[in-house]
């Protein structure tokens, strides 16, 4: 017996995916993804949706809540997008590249006195 409509159905996730479980590329949850170029013909709608969804840059986690997937299936889309060239990312920042406490104090107070 199928179950006709549910959204969290395996058949659909190992269809999305084409049965590859792992992502070919790492994407933390954080990353950004940008959009390169609008949806094109022959592409699945979730590819589609994420191009629509990430013309401002959108954090993979977003991504994967928005179309109601699990991240391992939205980072699978994703690295067939990324590969195809289709969205660009933005890594998160490392702790070496982050502001020090003295920066954020500056915000804080300028912040403050808005």
């Amino acid at each position: 017996m199928t179950r006709a409509g549910r959204d969290d159905d395996p058949d659909r996730f190992y269809t999305l995916t084409g049965g590859r479980a792992p992502a070919t590329e790492d994407f933390d949850l954080v990353t950004l993804v940008v959009s390169e170029s609008a949806p094109t013909a022959g592409m699945s709608s979730e590819q589609a949706a994420v191009l629509d969804l990430c013309r401002a840059p959108t954090a993979v986690v977003e991504i994967a809540a928005e179309l109601r997937l699990p991240v391992g299936v939205a980072t699978v889309v994703l690295s067939d997008l990324l590969a195809a060239g289709k969205i660009t990312v933005r890594p998160p920042l490392s702790a070496a590249m982050s502001l020090d406490a003295s920066t954020l104090e500056k915000v804080l107070v300028g912040l403050r006195k808005l």
